[in-house]
């Protein structure tokens, strides 16, 4: 499993227990009556055959009955959404040979069930109050709202000062690409901070799941952010992807993502992956944006009219030294819009060209 569908996997699971759900009420029933517990999330085929003896329930989960169903020995099997009590009081049969670090027997059925069925396997602690999580080969161990609390604040604050960090490394490619004197260093370094940032951005949101309901802050805090990450991460992309690289745009995204992040410090690597074989010094390398992202960024033009325009025109240097009505004669621009689109470029070009870092703000 690489690392991205483990980060995927763990945050779905952290969502279904998150604070403010029904289950997770009920599990903090079950922490506060000390009687333990081990929960099956799922109703598949394969996870139904592990299950033997106890009773059927089939009712409409509750917090209440889900906890004074825990009282009784055994599992409880719920619905793949969590919906509904299945069975309760029943014993349940991993293949004993299925490897497992657990001690414990609640614990070593728990991980054997998750590898066996890959079914969201919740164990709960009868002398330690701990909840730990099993899906497949993960194992997770909540912690407290308190102690997570503190760390999302922390990871918060360091992706503020990522995002700060990338928001300077635009600006300063803002401002090369107006001059047209990027380098493929200036092109490679924006994507890795970006790469990092986006990273970053998971690391915060699972702490805001394992939160729930208490994490809508911290939400809010991220999304504002993280606004225009993603996207202008896609807009570099296309402007200085190869010509030769086929790959789209979310698909270089995707590989940039599965790089450890050993391999995302080396702005080689980052070239080879836009499609690129630098010898020497990537500060040597000059680049020509195609102009997606200056166009997206100065006035909401539709995609089909930003292609339109670099199609004819090839590159933003020479569709910012086109005139209104060079650029009229673009499909889907029209005189009305080809004289705000150049008003605005020679605006946002004066505006990033006499600004220095500190004074910019939102055009």
């Amino acid at each position: 499993m690489n690392n991205k569908n483990y980060e995927e996997l763990l945050l779905d699971c952290l969502k279904k227990i998150a604070p403010g759900t029904k289950l997770r009420l009920g599990i903090e029933y079950i922490l506060q009556g000390k009687t333990g517990g081990l929960i099956a999330v799922g109703d598949s085929e394969e996870m139904l055959k592990l299950v033997n003896g106890g009773f059927y329930i089939g009712c409409s989960f509750s917090p209440s009955k889900f906890y004074e169903l825990a009282k009784m020995d055994g599992a409880i099997i719920l619905s793949s959404n969590g919906r509904r009590i299945l069975y309760a009081n029943t014993h349940l049969f991993p293949n004993p040979e299925i490897k497992t670090s657990e001690t414990g027997t609640r614990h070593r059925t728990a991980e054997r069930v998750a590898k066996q069925t890959n079914t969201l396997v919740i164990s709960i602690s009868q002398k330690r109050d701990v909840i730990t999580i099993y899906k497949g080969n993960i194992k997770y161990m909540l912690e407290e709202p308190r102690v997570i609390l503190s760390k999302a604040n922390q990871a918060l604050q360091t992706l503020e000062k990522y995002k700060e960090g990338l928001d300077d490394l635009i600006f300063n490619l803002t401002v090369r690409e107006l001059e047209d004197l990027v380098t493929l260093f200036d092109v490679c370094i924006v994507l890795q901070r970006s790469s990092i940032v986006q990273r970053t951005e998971k690391e915060v949101k699972k702490y805001i799941y394992e939160l729930g309901v208490d994490g809508r802050l911290l939400s809010m805090q991220t999304e504002e952010l993280m606004a225009n990450v993603a996207s202008d991460f896609v807009n570099i992309v296309n402007d200085y992807k190869h010509p030769d690289n086929k790959s789209k745009a979310d698909q270089i995204r995707e590989k940039l993502s599965t790089l450890s992040a050993d391999e995302l410090l080396d702005l080689n690597r980052i070239a080879n992956v836009l499609g690129y074989k630098p010898v020497g010094n990537l500060k040597e390398s000059s680049l020509h944006p195609r102009g997606f992202r200056i166009l997206s960024d100065v006035r909401r033009l539709p995609h089909s009219v930003i292609v339109n325009l670099i199609e004819k025109f090839s590159n933003l240097k020479s569709i910012l030294d086109a005139n209104a009505d060079e650029l009229s004669e673009v499909a889907g621009m029209g005189k009305v819009r080809a004289g705000s689109i150049y008003d605005r470029l020679k605006k946002y070009s004066e505006y990033y060209l006499y600004n220095e870092p500190y004074n910019r703000g939102g055009m």
